[in-house]
């Protein structure tokens, strides 16, 4: 029997009184991969950052349960250390701080809010560095600047390599194939695969069906104005590609 892992319930969100999502439901359980496609503006990207506990979004009705705790009002920060992670679609920048040290600072306070030993610096460099493997990235980018100068590929690279480390138990994707070469999209497609295990659940956002060429989903949902209206297996993300959004006119809604 599948375990739950994240429920979200009548989910309300608003955002300078205007409505952006408008009563949404979904669960996921361990070990499953969940798709979610649609128009621009129907609240992907306002899902992802409403389920990390971005201040800016208004919940204001319905709710989020992650491993059977209620955390829609918990600040972002304890839901990181509870296990939540987003890679953004568009990195950020942060001049001044290393890699190295971002990394370690992240990994050790979720360590620390875990009631785990930190790890000294250098414990910490063995482990980042048998990390960078996974998505083929140089062991240079940890002392450069955060996301500094980073290529497209190299900051969505940096995103999955905080995805390998933190080790979290819900994986939040918004357009990580935005902007990517194949040969980039590869890696980081096979890099995900890699650190995926049945004990946690990954959130991709996408517009387009090639990254799931290379991760299959088990649920593809289409959201349209701040609603999942259509679920369905890996093959609806082919029926989209095929048909564009006009699938919103002509198919049934899902239950």
């Amino acid at each position: 029997m599948s375990e739950e892992l994240i429920s979200i319930k009548n989910l309300y969100v608003q955002v300078n009184n205007v409505q952006i999502l408008c009563g949404l439901n979904l669960t996921i359980n361990k070990g499953e991969i969940h798709a979610i496609m649609g128009p621009n503006g129907s609240g992907k990207s306002t899902l992802a950052k409403v389920i990390s506990g971005h201040p800016g979004y208004e919940i204001t009705n319905g709710s989020i349960v992650l491993n059977g705790v209620n955390i829609t009002d918990i600040d972002p920060e304890v839901r990181a250390h509870m296990g939540i992670f987003l890679a953004f679609q568009y990195p950020i920048e942060i001049p001044g701080v290393s890699n190295t040290d971002f990394l370690r600072l992240a990994y050790n306070c979720k360590r620390k809010a875990n009631n785990l030993p930190e790890l000294d610096p250098l414990s910490f460099f063995q482990l980042v560095s048998d990390k960078l493997d996974i998505i083929n990235m140089d062991a240079k980018f940890l002392g450069r600047n955060v996301n500094e100068g980073f290529s497209g590929g190299e900051k969505k690279k940096n995103e999955i390599l905080q995805m390998a480390l933190l080790e979290p138990v819900v994986s939040i994707l918004d357009e990580t194939d935005s902007g990517l070469d194949i040969d980039a999209l590869r890696i980081i497609a096979n890099g995900i695969n890699d650190l995926f295990s049945n004990k946690q659940s990954i959130i991709l956002i996408t517009h387009y069906q090639r990254l799931l060429d290379y991760i299959t989903p088990d649920f593809v949902h289409i959201m349209h104005e701040g609603q999942i209206k259509y679920t369905g297996d890996a093959t609806l993300a082919y029926e989209l590609e095929k048909n564009g959004y006009d699938i919103l006119k002509i198919k049934a809604p899902s239950s």
